[in-house]
């Protein structure tokens, strides 16, 4: 399976298992989504389980709430993460606060769907990365899967949690990993061993990092797309490094990632969101805090810009090969 097929595995696979399941969105019912991770599950659950939704970011998650506290489990999907802003007073000051407020007699088990990041020429409304303003929402778990396998298994799991989640879907790699280089031709997922997705039921902890790659020079912090573009680099430098993928931000694993910092010495950061206040500025703290004794250099960020996602210079922005090649030159020179 690709991505998209996984994650439309997962839901088929849960719309079945659970009554309580229900899908709901902009065009993902008979049409089947914008990018057809939702094809077919109407016509086979119905058009009570699986429906469209009005053109209302705020509607659809508001509505995910009062489905969530009455019982049901709701997997709204978001047609791109940009548009999730309108639905953010929903999410915070409802979906991530009905357990605290309520005091655990109601509990709101909503996972919110949603394609993020760049790579396809969206421009600025198209292509943003918000993970980090999720992380921030206490009472939200935040989960970025990096290939089919662990984005059927972690989006089970999130379904199955009894706390809201966004899971945030890297559109750029729905067909295939991405190197990073986007004048070479794209690879399927058919060929890469992550596509062995069980057709049945199967699911992956929340809360548990996965090394990708064992190394002794550098621990490499990833998820998502990025987790591949580090790859390509490091196999193409022949560097000894350590390649985490975090797969789920919050909660974080943060034994794992103290483990290999430890080993290492080293600590590159990369994601394709914007620098200030993004992800990697917590990763970047967290190490330090727990790791600095055993830091051989200060650790890096490679990221995304402080400007809007550009659409004429997309791959300006995005932290290619040639940036993080030149940052994990200087930390194993550091």
């Amino acid at each position: 399976m690709n991505m998209i097929e996984a994650i439309n595995s997962a839901m088929d696979v849960m719309l079945a298992r659970d009554s309580n399941v229900v899908v709901m969105g902009e065009d993902v019912g008979y049409f089947g989504g914008v990018f057809r991770a939702t094809a077919g599950l109407q016509k086979k659950h119905g058009k009570t389980r699986v429906f469209d939704t009005p053109i209302n970011e705020c509607g659809i998650i508001g509505v995910a709430v009062g489905m969530g506290a009455y019982g049901l489990r709701p997997v709204p999907e978001i047609q791109f993460a940009d548009y999730i802003y309108p639905g953010l007073d929903q999410l915070v000051s409802e979906a991530a606060r009905i357990r605290y407020r309520s005091a655990n007699d109601f509990v709101c088990p909503m996972t919110v769907r949603t394609p993020f990041g760049g790579g396809i020429f969206g421009g600025q409304t198209h292509s943003q990365s918000p993970e980090s303003i999720m992380t921030h929402i206490c009472g939200v778990k935040t989960v970025i899967p990096s290939n089919p396998y662990d984005a059927k298994g972690l989006l089970i799991a999130a379904i199955e949690d009894n706390d809201p989640v966004v899971f945030l879907e890297p559109k750029r790699i729905y067909n295939g990993p991405f190197s990073g280089y986007y004048d070479r031709p794209v690879e399927p997922w058919s060929k890469h061993a992550a596509s062995a997705v069980p057709e049945d039921y199967y699911r992956i902890e929340l809360g548990k990092a996965a090394t990708v790659r064992e190394g002794e020079a550098v621990t490499v912090l990833a998820y998502g797309t990025m987790v591949h573009v580090a790859k390509t680099v490091i196999e193409e430098l022949n560097i000894d490094a350590e390649i985490i993928d975090l797969r789920t931000l919050l909660p974080l694993d943060i034994e794992a990632i103290e483990a290999s910092v430890k080993k290492t010495g080293r600590c590159l950061i990369i994601h394709e969101a914007t620098r200030t206040s993004g992800f990697g500025a917590e990763l970047a703290a967290l190490v330090q805090e727990r790791c600095f004794y055993h830091l051989e250099a200060p650790v890096e960020r490679v990221t995304g810009f402080d400007t809007p996602y550009p659409h004429s210079l997309e791959w300006a922005y995005f932290p290619g090969p040639v940036r993080i090649a030149t940052a994990l030159t200087k930390i194993l020179k550091d």
